[in-house]
């Protein structure tokens, strides 16, 4: 798998995949509503995609940046095969991906400064203490990490945060990040909770990661998210992540579509039994009313952007 997120113009999003996914994807841009995609790394870095435009019957526009104004570079295909080559090197980081057409390099005009944020102390470090949860937690997006940053101080007659001074505020703290997860190594407690979470999904059970804002929203949405042979559910929400992002454990919530007791329990069941088995130890007195605990739990969660 390459280790980039894909982006199409109608708002699909693909994660990790195959060389043969990204090349399907190219191949089928160039009707209306689905003339680009653009290419992120995993983790995504500021300033740093590859993209590619396409009319169906003409040329294939493509363009790369590398993090600076100054390093915006465009060029023309005639075939999607060329796209694709480059693409592909450029997801694999090969050296020479580039190789195969002519780039020349976009005028992106003046580059803006950021003005510094106007804030007092106390302000600036509840902001940046804010950001930091959400980050940590491991679920948010550059882009939702500068939208949280625009709104978390704003009042009914103040402002203080610009939308530029929150993307540069959010890319920092990022980045920041970034360089504390290239020093992890092996398989963290949050890709094990994934592995348990699809093994419950194969087994019929309906189970989300960081879904909803809270249990109510929670309980009253996550029969939506089941198929028609889901037997029951298991979730736990944003708060919960912020507690285990915190060093609280995580909480789990869990259940059966028919409401019963017992069908609730046996899911609690299965559910201890597929942490268990992925190496996450839990907290559970069978009672089919009280919540699954993982705990201890090391929340080191790989930003993916």
């Amino acid at each position: 798998m390459l280790e980039i997120v894909v982006k199409t113009e109608n708002w699909e999003r693909h994660v990790r995949v195959s060389e043969g996914e990204l090349a399907g994807l190219v191949r089928r841009i160039g009707g209306d509503g689905d003339r680009f995609l653009v290419i992120q790394r995993i983790p995504d870095l500021p300033d740093v995609f590859a993209q590619v435009w396409h009319k169906a019957g003409g040329d294939y526009t493509l363009e790369y940046r590398d993090g600076a104004a100054d390093r915006h570079f465009q060029a023309t295909a005639g075939s999607p095969e060329v796209v694709i080559a480059a693409m592909t090197g450029w997801a694999r980081q090969e050296a020479g991906w580039d190789s195969g057409v002519t780039w020349s390099l976009l005028d992106m005009g003046p580059t803006r400064e950021v003005p510094p944020l106007d804030l007092g102390e106390d302000e600036r470090a509840e902001l940046e203490k804010r950001v930091r949860e959400v980050l940590v937690g491991g679920y948010a997006s550059r882009a939702e990490l500068a939208e949280l940053a625009e709104e978390y101080l704003v009042t009914e007659d103040r402002r203080p945060v610009s939308r530029r001074q929150a993307e540069a505020l959010a890319d920092r703290l990022w980045l920041e990040r970034v360089g504390e997860q290239a020093e992890w190594q092996g398989e963290t407690d949050p890709e094990r909770l994934t592995r348990a979470f699809a093994a419950l999904r194969e087994a019929g059970i309906t189970a989300r990661e960081n879904f909803t804002c809270c249990r109510n929203c929670g309980q009253s949405e996550i029969g939506d998210e089941g198929g028609p042979d889901a037997r029951g559910f298991v979730y736990f929400h944003t708060q919960c992540t912020d507690s285990a992002a915190a060093g609280q454990g995580l909480m789990l919530l869990y259940g059966g579509f028919d409401g019963s007791s017992d069908t609730t329990a046996a899911v609690g069941h299965e559910v201890v039994a597929a942490l268990e088995a992925v190496g996450l130890r839990t907290e559970w007195d069978r009672d089919p009313g009280q919540a699954v605990t993982v705990t201890p739990l090391d929340w080191r969660r790989r930003l993916v952007g």
